[in-house]
């Protein structure tokens, strides 16, 4: 598993799709649950919690489950917790849920980088030998 994570724009989906060749992309704004558990990689996968909350999915254990399932995705998603906390009930379940998810997926993936200004910084990579 490979996680590209980064704001709204950084540069982080453009980064994973011009590393990771021959992807079949999900987008997380249109993907059904099945499909994030056999595809190569999704992008948007902010979108893709957000639909999950709105329709009130218990994703409880998601990220150990999408680890367990599909160990080999790679997943692109905004950063979603910084700024102003939303009044919005749902809206901060969102963030909370986005932050949660990823910090989870974050500890099974191989690699983690996070693009800022177009700029990837890598933090995490096991597939770098010593």
């Amino acid at each position: 598993m490979k996680l590209y994570v980064g704001g709204c724009f950084a540069g982080q989906e453009q980064i994973a799709k011009d590393r990771e060749k021959g992807i079949d992309w999900a987008d997380g704004a249109v993907c059904s649950m099945q499909q994030i558990f056999r595809c190569g990689g999704i992008y948007r996968f902010q979108e893709f919690i957000y639909r999950q909350i709105k329709e009130k999915k218990d994703l409880a254990g998601f990220a150990e489950r999408l680890a367990s399932e599909n160990p080999d995705i790679i997943i692109v998603s905004d950063e979603v917790g910084y700024g102003v906390v939303p009044l919005d009930k749902t809206e901060r379940e969102y963030r909370e849920a986005v932050g949660r998810i990823s910090a989870g997926l974050a500890a099974f993936a191989e690699r983690v980088s996070r693009t800022v200004c177009g700029i990837e910084v890598v933090l995490k990579d096991e597939t770098v030998s010593d």
